[in-house]
C-alpha cells in the first residue's frame, strides 16, 4: 500500500479503485454555480499526487454582480437557539470553551482497549462520560457510544434551547425535525456483530447489531425519545458529515418543512477495528512518545491527524419560530455550502477548486462578502497535503487576510470525524459570543506558506464578524457554514 499523508479529502492517497458517486439527500437545495477560478497555483512541495490530474472545470458565471444581500424575511433566517455536546472535556459548553481557550490538550494514551501492540497507541478519547438523567440504565448499556453521545448531546442542546420535555409536549412536533449524521455509525455494534458470527456462528449475534449499527439511527433514536415527527433521517458523507446536516436543516426551514431542526454529527470510533483500520490507512500521527503534541495543524513537523470523538448538535430555529416562543438567541447561521472535489477518494485536488468554490458558494448563500469574515475555523487535520491545500484555497476567496483569525480545533480535541464540524460550529459559536479565539496549540515551526494569523499557542482577543467553519471528508465532500453575531 502506498504511504498516505492525510486523511478525510486532506491528502490521503492509496492506489485503488475510485468511487465516483456521491449520494443525493432530501434537504440539501440546489446552489446557482458561481465564476470561479479555473485553477490555483501549486506551491512547490505543499502536494505530491500520485493521482490523475485535475480535470479542467468550467465554471459559469454567475449573472448579478450586485453587493450580497442578507436574507431579511424572519421565516426564513435561521438562529441557534440551543448548544449541546460530548467531548473529551465534558458536555459542559463553557467548560469545553474554557478548555480551549487555556490550549489543553486533551489527547491521551488509550486504554479502552489493549492498544499495546498497535503502531498508533493514542487519541482523544472519552472518559467518565455519564448518560445519567438523558439514558435509562438498560438502554445504556445496550448502545454503542456513537448513540450515546448523540442523545446526550442531542437533549442537552434542546434543554439550552428550553425546550425540555415539558415545552416540548405543548408545541407541534411534526414541525420539529432531526437531522445529526455519523461517518463510521455504530461501530462498536458492527465490530461485535461480526466478530460473534465469526467465533460463534450467525444464532448468537444479537438482535441490535443491526439497528445499533446503521447511521440513520442517532436521528431515530433521539426523534423517538423526544417525540419530535419533523424530518428525520442522517447524512454520511465523512469528516463533511456534521456541516451537510447543519446545511440541509436549514434548508427544510427556509422552505417552510419545519419551523426547528435538531442537528449535528457524532461519532465513537476509538475502538480497535476504527484505530486499525486508519492505522492500516497510514493516516494517523504516530507520536506515541508525546500524544499532547501530536496534533500540530500547519506546523512543519506535522506527520498524520490524531482520532478524536464525541458529538456536537445545534438548535436552528426559524427567527419568527424563535421570537415567537421568546427564545434566547446565540447567534445567527447564516448560509453554508456543499461541493465534491470529483477527482479522487481520498486526495484533495490540486488546484484547490473543490475547496474554494464551496467556501465562494457558501458566502453568496449567506449574502456576505469576502471582506465581512475575519474568522475561520479550519479543517485544519495536521496532515502534510490537506492543510497547506486548505490554506491556498482559503486565500483565494479571501484576498487580503490580513484581519482574519484562522485556529485548528484538532490540535486540542484530534478530529472527531463525523463529530467534527459539530463540535467546531460550537467552538465558532463560542468565539462569536466571547470575543475569544482560541489558540491553535502546537504550532513551533510554521510553514512558510501558511501568512495568515493563526492565532499560535495563546488566544487572542477578537471581534468576529463573520465566522465560518471549513470541513471535508473522503470521497471529496466539502462543507462550509456560515455565522455571525445576531443582530434583529
Amino acid at each position: 500500500m502506498a504511504a498516505f499523508a492525510g486523511i478525510c479529502s486532506s491528502g490521503v492517497r492509496f492506489r485503488g479503485k475510485e468511487s465516483g458517486s456521491l449520494a443525493q439527500y432530501h434537504g440539501l437545495r440546489p446552489v446557482e454555480s458561481k465564476k470561479m477560478a479555473s485553477a490555483m497555483v501549486r506551491p512547490s512541495g505543499s502536494i505530491s499526487s500520485p493521482a490523475r490530474k485535475c480535470r479542467t472545470i468550467r465554471a459559469v458565471a454567475s449573472p448579478t454582480v450586485s453587493a450580497p444581500k442578507r436574507e431579511k424575511d424572519p421565516k426564513k433566517r435561521i438562529v441557534i437557539t440551543g448548544m449541546g455536546l460530548v467531548s473529551v472535556f465534558g458536555s459542559d459548553i463553557d467548560t469545553f470553551y474554557d478548555k480551549l481557550l487555556q490550549g489543553v490538550s486533551g489527547i491521551s494514551l488509550i486504554d479502552r482497549f489493549d492498544a499495546s501492540n498497535f503502531s498508533v497507541r493514542f487519541g482523544g478519547q472519552i472518559r467518565d462520560f455519564s448518560s445519567k438523567g438523558y439514558i435509562d440504565g438498560k438502554n445504556d448499556r445496550r448502545l454503542d457510544d456513537c448513540w450515546r453521545y448523540c442523545l446526550v448531546a442531542g437533549r442537552r442542546a434542546l434543554d439550552n434551547a428550553s425546550l425540555g420535555t415539558e415545552v416540548l409536549e405543548t408545541m407541534d412536533r411534526s414541525r420539529i425535525g432531526v437531522l445529526v449524521g455519523s461517518g463510521m455509525g455504530g461501530l462498536t455494534a458492527f465490530s461485535n456483530g461480526v466478530e460473534a458470527l465469526i467465533q460463534k456462528g450467525y444464532k448468537k449475534i444479537t438482535p441490535f447489531f443491526i439497528p445499533y449499527s446503521i447511521t440513520n439511527m442517532g436521528s431515530a433514536l433521539l426523534a423517538i425519545d423526544t417525540g419530535l415527527m419533523g424530518p428525520n433521517y442522517s447524512i454520511s458523507t465523512a469528516c463533511a458529515t456534521a456541516n451537510y446536516c447543519f446545511y440541509a436543516a436549514a434548508n427544510h426551514i427556509r422552505r417552510g418543512e419545519a419551523d426547528i431542526m435538531v442537528a449535528g454529527g457524532t461519532e465513537a470510533a476509538i475502538m480497535a477495528t476504527g484505530v486499525g483500520g486508519f492505522i492500516a490507512c497510514r493516516a494517523l500521527s504516530q507520536r506515541n512518545e508525546d500524544p499532547q503534541k501530536a496534533s500540530r495543524p500547519w506546523d512543519k513537523d506535522r506527520d498524520g491527524f490524531v482520532m478524536g470523538e464525541g458529538s456536537g448538535v445545534l438548535i436552528m430555529e426559524s427567527l419568527e419560530h424563535a421570537m415567537k416562543r421568546g427564545a434566547n438567541i446565540i447567534a445567527e447561521y447564516l448560509g453554508g455550502a456543499i461541493t465534491c472535489d470529483a477527482h479522487h477518494m481520498t486526495d484533495p485536488r490540486s488546484d484547490g477548486l473543490g475547496v474554494s468554490s464551496c467556501i465562494a458558494k457558501s458566502l453568496e448563500d449567506a449574502g456576505v462578502s469576502p471582506e465581512e469574515v475575519n474568522y475561520v475555523n479550519a479543517h485544519a487535520t495536521s496532515t502534510l497535503a490537506g492543510d497547506l491545500a486548505e490554506v491556498n484555497a482559503i486565500k483565494k476567496v479571501f484576498k487580503d487576510t490580513s484581519e482574519i483569525k484562522m485556529n485548528g480545533t484538532k490540535s486540542m480535541i484530534g478530529h472527531g470525524l463525523g463529530a467534527a464540524g459539530g463540535l467546531e460550529a460550537i467552538a465558532t459559536i463560542k468565539a462569536i459570543t466571547t470575543g475569544w479565539i482560541h489558540p491553535t496549540i502546537n504550532q513551533y515551526n510554521l510553514e512558510p506558506d501558511v501568512t495568515i494569523d493563526t492565532v499560535p499557542n495563546v488566544k487572542k482577543k477578537h471581534e468576529v464578524h463573520v465566522g465560518i467553519s471549513n470541513s471535508f471528508g473522503f470521497g471529496g465532500h466539502n462543507s462550509v457554514v456560515v455565522f455571525a453575531p445576531f443582530n434583529p
